[in-house]
């Protein structure tokens, strides 16, 4: 799963890997956690759009969202058969650009952060959005994260991490007017073991109110923890709800 992220890339160098029309402004982020606003990349009637939406995807047919778990994450091989999720897979695909994902290694008594740095500038992970409004007109825009099985680099840290789009299939994804959606799901696939450099870092990570560039420096001293048995494998599907 990907319970916080970075985006640490100027707002500059985003817009030209996109080349959307906008000019957004806004800082470096060095710990993003679930219910922040996040920048996002959509299809804007065959255009590229930039937005902010709020991570942790309500659906449009939710009453109550005080009462509606937290989706931070989607299931990539289970994506069509969950209701919350299947129209936004079909029709509601997005990018969000990221420069890496922080990720935790549990033992018995602790839990260890690792940060997975791209070794390639900005990623783009891929999600799925959801517009929900209330009887008084109140409207959220709200992603989940698309998260697929671990590759070799992070295996040994967790068995889920997030789908990550190639720029030669931004249009595919984004797309859905013209893009058969069995194309689309095929680009759901595990990261190249070579994407990711993944390291431990400072315990502040865990905390979401500490953001700053501190939070990304590798430890010196490798931590010691052994992985519980079975790992996060035997957590259930509602693993994605969690932060951490």
């Amino acid at each position: 799963m990907c319970g916080r992220f970075t985006l640490t890339a100027s707002p500059e160098e985003i817009k030209k890997h996109f080349n959307y029309s906008q000019t957004p402004n806004f800082p470096a982020r060095y710990n993003i956690a679930p219910t922040q606003p996040v920048a996002v990349i959509c299809d804007g009637q065959g255009k590229v759009d930039f937005q902010l939406m709020r991570w942790g995807f309500l659906p449009s047919w939710v009453k109550d969202p005080s009462d509606f778990p937290l989706l931070i994450n989607a299931r990539s091989e289970t994506i069509l058969e969950k209701p919350s999720f299947k129209g936004a897979i079909k029709y509601r695909r997005c990018l969000v650009p990221a420069n890496g994902f922080y990720e935790w290694l549990r033992d018995d008594k602790h839990k260890y952060p690792y940060y997975a740095q791209s070794t390639s500038g900005i990623l783009s992970f891929a999600a799925i959005w959801e517009h929900w409004m209330d009887s008084e007109g109140s409207e959220i825009d709200s992603l989940a994260l698309i998260t697929t099985d671990a590759n070799v680099t992070l295996s040994a840290i967790h068995h889920r991490m997030p789908v990550v789009i190639q720029p030669q299939d931004y249009a595919t994804w984004l797309n859905h007017d013209h893009t058969n959606l069995n194309n689309a799901l095929a680009l759901l696939k595990t990261p190249a073991d070579e994407q990711f450099d993944v390291f431990p870092v400072s315990q502040k990570v865990n905390n979401a109110r500490n953001d700053e560039a501190g939070l990304m420096e590798k430890l010196q001293k490798q931590p010691i923890a052994k992985p519980k048995e079975g790992g996060s494998k035997d957590k259930p599907d509602n693993d994605q709800f969690n932060l951490l």
